[in-house]
């Protein structure tokens, strides 16, 4: 639960600049350009430097050195925004944050990974995931209620109030222990390991650390080390991890996130409405990640795949034809959280596990690194661009989203053939067990 937490801090930073999103942009009067590039989006380019680097301090210094280290990286950054003079200096501090996101989308699933039981990983891991959820259901329900504090200032509040949850989760980082596994495959310490499975109250411990040596051996004498980390190998496995991020953020879910407010608002209705709706958005996303965190070593991570990408083409289809019959608000609203119960029960809940799960121990750090890597490359070119096509006053979105919608559902038909042709499902197995499984020699 505390490394998790990360999670949480996670969720909230990404979706608190929604609430932000207007008043900076009435308060700077920056370009859409500079908007999508400096404001909203760069966040997300600290995201993807953390989480491409990220994989190696977390594989050499180990797991919960790097978890402190994103706590305070997420405390600096929350008190900086807040008293940001102008957008390069709140740019900045964003970035800050940013990079505390990426590393703990490495950091934090790959540590959880490591001390779960295969019947108990799925939803273990998907606590990061039930986390950044919940952050973001707080971050929408803390702009609401800071909407108009301190005069025109409410932003900042909006964004200095992060420093509590990252400050509180930095001092709890302390007490947790170091990843057995990491002890073992990198370290070398089985002495260490061992008291560290005695604590999470492990049984057959002997036989766990003998298995992770062996593994470890393994990769060694298979040349699996990090030089060779791109090699034939791990093709399979690689190609698993850049999909599953890539179709993650193809199906628009960030977009509509971080301009939830703005898209409502073009739907017709008015600012305060358009907030207090966002919270329904993220209490739709908290309820079904209740789910997918129930089914997920119960149906498995490949079945959840296929029940989202069917909500995610329903949902957002019927989004699309909404904006472009211009339907009534409400039922624009009703096909928004269908598309976010879609994504919480499907992708939301699957990414973080399924990534971690995949790649063997010597080089799960990287594996993990190079997923979020992937993910977030991507969150950001859609945060960057999006503001450039709702701003469009003519051609082919004449102030009418639409076709993005009808773009995002054609992405998760992709994903529906993707699932079904080539996902393997790897609920109830070890890890161990899953890189003899994956692995081509």
């Amino acid at each position: 639960m505390i490394a998790a937490l990360a999670g949480f801090i996670f969720g909230f930073d990404t979706v608190v600049i929604s609430g932000a999103n207007l008043p900076i942009k009435e308060l700077w009067h920056t370009s859409p350009w500079f908007h999508g590039f400096f404001i909203m989006s760069m966040a997300l380019w600290g995201t993807v430097v953390g989480a491409i680097f990220g994989g190696l301090p977390t594989q050499k210094y180990g797991r919960k050195k790097v978890l402190l280290w994103i706590g305070i990286l997420f405390s600096v950054s929350a008190l900086g925004s807040a008293f940001a003079t102008d957008p390069y200096v709140f740019s900045f501090f964003r970035f800050i944050g940013g990079l505390g996101i990426g590393v703990s989308s490495v950091a934090a699933p790959t540590y959880v990974s490591e001390i779960s039981t295969p019947s108990t990983r799925g939803r273990l891991v998907a606590m990061y995931q039930f986390n950044i959820v919940f952050g973001i259901l707080i971050a929408f329900l803390s702009n609401y209620f800071l909407q108009g504090v301190g005069g025109g200032n409410d932003w900042r509040w909006m964004l200095g109030v992060m420093a509590i949850p990252s400050l509180i989760y930095t001092v709890m980082v302390f007490g947790i222990p170091e990843s057995p596994r990491w002890l073992v495959s990198v370290k070398k310490d089985d002495a260490g390991a061992r008291k560290v499975m005695e604590r999470l109250g492990m049984v057959n411990i002997d036989a766990e650390i003998n298995l992770i040596n062996a593994s470890a051996q393994h990769e060694a004498h298979a040349g699996h080390d990090s030089k060779r980390f791109f090699s034939s190998k791990y093709k399979s496995i690689l190609w698993l991890a850049f999909l599953v991020a890539f179709f993650n953020q193809w199906s628009g879910i960030n977009f509509i996130l971080y301009y939830a407010p703005e898209i409502l608002v073009r739907a017709g209705l008015a600012a305060k409405e358009s907030l207090l709706n966002s919270i329904a958005i993220g209490g739709t996303n908290l309820l079904f990640t209740f789910a997918g965190l129930y089914l997920i070593d119960r149906l498995g991570r490949r079945t959840l795949l296929i029940i989202g990408s069917l909500g995610y083409i329903v949902s957002l289809a019927m989004v699309a034809w909404c904006f472009y019959a211009q339907a009534s608000a409400g039922m624009l609203l009703v096909f928004l959280l269908m598309f976010i119960a879609a994504h919480a029960i499907g992708q939301g809940a699957v990414i973080w596990v399924f990534i971690a799960e995949i790649f063997p121990n010597k080089v799960r750090a990287m594996g993990q690194s190079f997923g979020a890597s992937v993910h977030w490359v991507f969150a950001a070119l859609i945060t960057l661009i999006t503001p450039v096509f709702l701003d469009q006053k003519d051609g082919i979105f004449k102030d009418n989203p639409w076709p993005i919608f009808g773009f995002f559902a054609f992405m998760m038909a992709l994903q529906l053939i993707w699932v079904l042709t080539k996902v393997p499902e790897t609920k109830g197995v070890s890890l161990e067990e899953l890189e003899k499984k994956l692995v081509k020699e």
